[in-house]
């Protein structure tokens, strides 16, 4: 009776040893390969750098840089972030009107001032009528209101002035705005420096005499990202609103030599135009209000 109790209870108490003929003829077989996991799973560091390696790219990296920037500048740095978006949004547009106006483009106005000076002012008169250029309205108006018999010059030239004008602030339009951002920006990136370096000094004070440099540089720097986002902001704005003046300046310029040189040449007494002795050629259908 006990040795058929030993014999049952044995076997279970036996200890189960693997063998190894059992894995070999598995991979023999090709019921398992040698590469598999069940025999060498492969290790943590290997399975992480795969995952890194095909997951975030490099606009994911550069926006989380971009959120850790706005974290350390704090609200500051969101400020100047959205001003940059106004500048940006601003360039374009100006640069998009100029271009449909055609600014700087002068060959139009000379070659109607040419035929002004050769008598032919009804050519001259037609070839401003559909040019986009507020050089080219402001000597079209001249020209018509000269073409009219009896005008008063002085009014004449006051509304000349007033369309000019017109059409230079037309030509400004948001470039104030883009001069306030270009000033602004500095001065609010160093009002974050200031608050930056207070924060910095409390919390040092706070410390005690348990001083860490690390966390009084890390305050500086962090203080110090304000300023150069804000110079960053102001530096290439302050350029382009200088350009973009200058253009509008030129373009003033241009309109007061132009028409300058329609007056000169209508003192000449052109043949077709009213003057002593002359016949007035018929006014062209455009009233001397004309300012679109």
């Amino acid at each position: 009776m006990t040795d058929q109790d030993d014999t049952t209870v044995a076997p279970v108490t036996a200890p189960v040893e693997a063998d190894p003929s059992v894995a070999t003829n598995a991979v023999s077989q090709g019921a398992v390969q040698p590469g598999d996991s069940a025999l060498a799973p492969p290790p943590l560091d290997a399975v992480s750098a795969a995952a890194s390696d095909g997951g975030a790219g490099w606009p994911d990296a550069f926006l989380m840089q971009l959120v850790g920037a706005f974290d350390a500048g704090g609200p500051v740095v969101v400020i100047l972030a959205g001003l940059s978006m106004v500048a940006l949004a601003i360039v374009l547009l100006k640069l998009w009107q100029f271009m449909h106006l055609r600014l700087g483009v002068g060959r139009p106005v000379d070659e109607a001032l040419a035929l002004w000076y050769r008598h032919e002012a009804t050519a001259a008169i037609a070839l401003m009528a559909d040019q986009p250029q507020p050089v080219a309205r402001v000597v079209h108006l001249a020209m018509t209101g000269l073409g009219r018999p009896g005008v008063d010059l002085a009014t004449l030239r006051e509304e000349l002035v007033r369309v000019a004008g017109a059409q230079l602030e037309q030509l400004r339009s948001y470039l104030r705005a883009l001069e306030i951002i270009g000033t602004l920006s500095p001065l609010l990136g160093l009002l974050g420096t200031v608050l930056g370096m207070i924060e910095a000094f409390r919390q040092l004070e706070a410390v005690g005499s348990q001083v860490d440099p690390a966390v009084l540089s890390g305050g500086i720097w962090e203080a110090l990202l304000t300023t150069a986002v804000g110079l960053a902001v102001a530096i290439p704005v302050v350029l382009v609103h200088s350009w973009l003046e200058r253009r509008v300046e030129r373009c003033g310029h241009q309109m007061e030599d132009a028409v300058t040189r329609v007056f000169t040449r209508a003192l000449g007494a052109p043949p077709g135009y009213a003057g002593e002795g002359r016949a007035a050629a018929p006014a062209p259908a455009v009233e001397v209000g004309y300012a679109t």
